[in-house]
């Protein structure tokens, strides 16, 4: 989560495309992406909570408050609960704004191996 704050912070929306889901890459608005990006003054991030990630496992949770302000000097904050999925030795945002879909017994779209009842269906 800290390397995706940072990656805005930066303008890296390649790196944010990339530690996306795969399924999910194609569905992202680069360009809203970067738009936020490069408009936002950068104020902070907090990490207030991590489930799972631990070695052997392949999904877990970070519930983060990230800070910025728009150009008017008017200040935000969001917070939410982010799911990540590791696929091989890589670890992949789910996107909630692009909900994957396929049949509760096909194969999971993310390419974990699993059926999508199983993996990334809710």
């Amino acid at each position: 989560m800290r390397s995706r704050y940072c990656a805005y912070t930066l303008g890296l929306i390649n790196y944010l495309v990339s530690t996306t889901l795969p399924a999910q890459q194609a569905m992202l608005d680069t360009q809203a992406m970067a738009l936020w990006s490069q408009s936002s003054q950068w104020l902070g991030l907090s990490i207030d909570r991590s489930l799972g990630g631990e070695p052997g496992s392949s999904r877990a949770q970070v519930t983060f408050t990230a800070r910025w302000a728009d150009p008017d000097g008017s200040q935000h904050s969001h917070q939410e609960c982010s799911e990540f999925q590791k696929l091989g030795d890589r670890w992949f945002f789910i996107d909630p704004n692009h909900r994957l879909k396929a049949g509760r017994n096909e194969p999971c779209p993310c390419g974990s191996g699993r059926k999508f009842k199983q993996c990334c269906s809710g």
